[in-house]
């Protein structure tokens, strides 16, 4: 069999997976702190006689993440907050610590502080548990002040956030969203990293580009959708011609 078929069927599966990654980003370009995914692949020659130089398949590799920062937007929010520059807030998962740039916290009914989307905010020393009745503050270094909604002068330091900055090449995107450094250990807090309070940091998807690329991959998947149908055309017309000789 021709192996036109199944260059065309990687091309095909390549534009497949890629259109899916695009997709995926345009569904968080309001997402605080996430990181666009980027979808990555690498060709490898059509083994097996001669006259294949010129075919190639498409092979998957790694893929991998853009980490340039997101634009601050302002929330006023005392539990929003942003790294400046580089810098990962610290999470606990049901797999271990994991980092974010999503800086968009709340304090659950037993006074945990968690991300939106569940998970433990991770301190220092720990989980960080707010009083109850109080509210929270996070200084730029990422220390947490309760603060006695009764009586405003009355704060207790409940702790510091655990703010990490790990080489970029180091970490890894998950397929939770989150990063973790790919040697699989835990990276120790770093005392130099800074926060912005009463705002987070936006998705770094930019809809634009995504979407042109989003056009880019559907016209590269037709293309290869139509060397599949050349060559069960070419394959028919040979089997004809074959029949008439016989």
């Amino acid at each position: 069999m021709d192996r036109l078929i199944y260059v065309a069927m990687s091309g095909a599966k390549n534009s497949e997976t890629r259109q899916a990654t695009i997709a995926n980003n345009l569904a968080n370009v309001t997402t605080p702190g996430f990181r666009a995914e980027l979808a990555s692949a690498r060709a490898v020659a059509a083994l097996g006689g001669p006259g294949m130089g010129t075919r190639a398949y498409v092979v998957q590799q790694t893929a991998a993440a853009d980490l340039s920062p997101g634009i601050f937007q302002q929330t006023g929010r005392d539990l929003d907050v942003a790294i400046r520059g580089n810098g990962w807030l610290t999470v606990q998962t049901s797999s271990g610590e994991a980092y974010t740039r999503n800086g968009s916290f709340a304090i659950d009914s037993s006074g945990l502080l968690k991300t939106h989307s569940g998970e433990i905010v991770q301190g220092e020393s720990g989980p960080l548990t707010i009083p109850e009745n109080n509210r929270a503050t996070i200084a730029p270094d990422g220390t947490v002040t309760a603060i006695d909604m009764a009586n405003p002068t009355q704060t207790v330091e409940v702790g510091r956030l655990k703010l990490v900055n790990p080489p970029d090449a180091q970490m890894e995107k998950g397929l939770d969203g989150l990063f973790r450094q790919r040697n699989g250990e835990t990276a120790q807090a770093d005392p130099e990293v800074r926060l912005a309070s009463g705002g987070v940091e936006g998705s770094n998807v930019n809809s634009v580009e995504q979407l042109v690329n989003m056009i880019s991959t559907q016209r590269h998947f037709d293309m290869q959708i139509k060397l599949l149908t050349t060559a069960e055309q070419n394959s028919r017309s040979a089997s004809s011609l074959l029949s008439l000789n016989s």
